[in-house]
């Protein structure tokens, strides 16, 4: 039984969840804003790296208008789960985390971002803190040359779970406003600390964006 269990987990569950994300997403109002700046990116064929925070993670998907992505997700069990999800909303992981197959997964990254697809980090995984960046997406920058684009999403209607990271379960029905900041970019002999700075109060300020334009609406974020 267990046998069967642990094969339901891994083969009906991330199918189902593909499901459930794409009846949230389409029952519920989305607004795009902030994204002419990486979409003239990408008609020049030029890819980016995309970082949002970790509990951004469910529905970001849905929000994502680019020419195909490669998500960084951790190699833990419930990574699997996540990274078999993405695959069925048509979207590929590379496994790996600061904490755990870490490096294999940073040298990985490297390579692809030789190749015409957007990278994705969510910098404050897999264990937080909660919003602090760490330096993985720094170093991609500096040694791709690619720019960094701050996404982010709010939801009018939702669940906020007690883990590490208040993990966002919007409900149907809701609003949704995802948030593009403009491109950023290190330089090889740039500061990376200082790149790590702006990056994140870049991110912070798209955040803030994100809340404003459905503030605009009437309505507060989860």
């Amino acid at each position: 039984m267990k046998q069967l269990g642990d094969w339901l987990l891994m083969n009906v569950a991330p199918w189902l969840a593909a499901q459930i994300i794409r009846l949230l997403a389409l029952s519920s109002r989305k607004e795009v804003v902030g994204v002419d700046a990486v979409q003239q990116l990408w008609q020049q064929d030029q890819p980016v790296i995309l970082a949002f925070w970790h509990d951004q993670l469910l529905l970001m998907a849905q929000g994502y208008q680019g020419p195909g992505s490669q998500i960084l997700i951790s190699a833990s069990k419930d990574g699997e789960l996540i990274a078999r999800t993405m695959h069925h909303l048509g979207q590929h992981a590379v496994r790996g985390s600061s904490s755990r197959g870490g490096s294999g997964a940073f040298k990985q990254l490297v390579r692809l971002a030789r190749e015409a697809k957007d990278l994705v980090i969510t910098p404050d995984g897999p264990r937080g803190p909660r919003h602090e960046l760490k330096d993985g997406v720094v170093q991609l920058a500096r040694l791709s040359g690619r720019p960094v684009v701050p996404m982010a999403l709010v939801a009018s209607r939702g669940h906020r779970f007690a883990s590490w990271d208040r993990f966002l379960l919007p409900y149907p029905f809701g609003r949704l406003v995802y948030a593009y900041g403009p491109p950023l970019y290190c330089g090889k002999e740039d500061d990376p600390d200082r790149f790590r700075q702006r990056l994140e109060q870049a991110m912070k300020e798209n955040q803030l964006k994100a809340q404003q334009r459905l503030e605009t609406h009437g309505l507060s974020a989860v």
